[in-house]
């Protein structure tokens, strides 16, 4: 079966929190000031049906193999948004699941009208920093916004 972008469904949920949660533990991410004890990591999908939300979903064969969302940034200027809780599944990746993801986000971003998109990062998580570096992205020094993320101590912008 091909691979099949969409917009979160309510019976993801558990799957997106359970590859979240896999693959920052994988990656030795800290569990406080990050993703993974968010909140809303357990129902995304009443998290972005938000306004100027949107959340996707990488599937094959019913399994979520990556997600990816945009929202309003909190505490900042309503002309920017955050790329938020992006994450391919380790078997999915170097197969353009990314990149597909990015641009939906980047499209729906686009048409809610913001004017930038910003995100935080791991510093190890060098792969994702090529990646958003090559869909325009460019690090920042300081911190925009309050993402409840003060763990990852990367900043990224780019303007749309």
């Amino acid at each position: 079966m091909e691979l099949v972008i969409r917009k979160i469904a309510q019976q993801d949920n558990e799957q997106i929190a359970r590859l979240i949660r896999s693959i920052l533990s994988d990656m030795g991410v800290p569990k406080v000031g990050t993703a993974y004890e968010d909140k809303a990591l357990d129902n995304m999908f009443d998290e972005y049906a938000k306004a100027r939300s949107s959340y996707f979903v990488a599937i094959k064969n019913d399994e979520v193999l990556g997600c990816a969302g945009i929202a309003p940034l909190k505490n900042a200027k309503e002309t920017i948004c955050e790329l938020q809780k992006m994450y391919v599944a380790q078997k999915a990746r170097g197969q353009g699941v990314a990149q597909r993801l990015m641009d939906a986000c980047v499209r729906a971003a686009e048409g809610f009208g913001f004017e930038s998109c910003y995100l935080e990062t791991m510093p190890d998580m060098k792969a994702a920093h090529r990646l958003y570096e090559k869909f325009g992205f460019q690090f920042i020094e300081n911190r925009l916004g309050d993402t409840g993320h003060h763990s990852c101590p990367v900043f990224m912008i780019k303007y749309l």
